[in-house]
This record gives C-alpha cells, structure tokens and sequence, in this order.
C-alpha cells in the first residue's frame, strides 16, 4: 500500500497556496478530500491501492479553474507538488 501527499506553491506570489481545495480520485470515485494547510500542504490518510489516481486541484486561476493530476501508484510513499502560476503549472513527483 502507498501513502500520498501534494503541496501548492503559487510562483507568481512566492508562497505557499493556503486553503486549496484538493480532491483524490479513483475510478470517477472520490476517495478523499481536504484542503491545504498553512504551508500549502496536504497529507492524505488513505492507504492507496496500486492503479491509476487522480488528484484534482481547484485553484480558481484567471485561466485554470481546476488542475487534474493523473498519477500512477505503485508502492511506497508519493508526493505530487504543482508550481502555479495564473497562466501555468507545472508538477513532478516530489519525494
């Protein structure tokens, strides 16, 4: 089983995105929820099964409502950060 979590960085402001409403998917099933905390982090306490997950970001940019990662777990510990910007992200997976 694998353990997730993401972090939000707003690159146009320098700083952590605070109270970001995230979403974990499975099979167009919602699995969890929750939002970022102060340091624009969020730790999800699913235990996740292998296969394809998504999570679903709502950063209510100028140009992006939301952001949808798809992701695929395999063992061991995943971190998913995105870097946004009005315009852009960008995401990798974090250790």
């Amino acid at each position: 089983m694998s353990t997730l979590s993401t972090h939000v960085l707003d690159a146009e402001a320098g700083r952590p995105r605070v109270g970001v409403p995230v979403r974990l998917e499975r099979d167009g099933a919602v699995l969890a929820s929750g939002r970022t905390d102060d340091d624009g982090r969020l730790r999800f306490a699913e235990e996740l099964e292998p296969g394809v997950h998504r999570l679903v970001f709502e950063v209510d940019t100028p140009f992006y409502p939301e952001i949808t990662i798809a992701f695929r777990v395999t063992e061991g510990h995943l971190h998913v950060p995105i870097l946004l910007s009005p315009f852009a992200f960008t995401t990798y997976r974090g250790s």
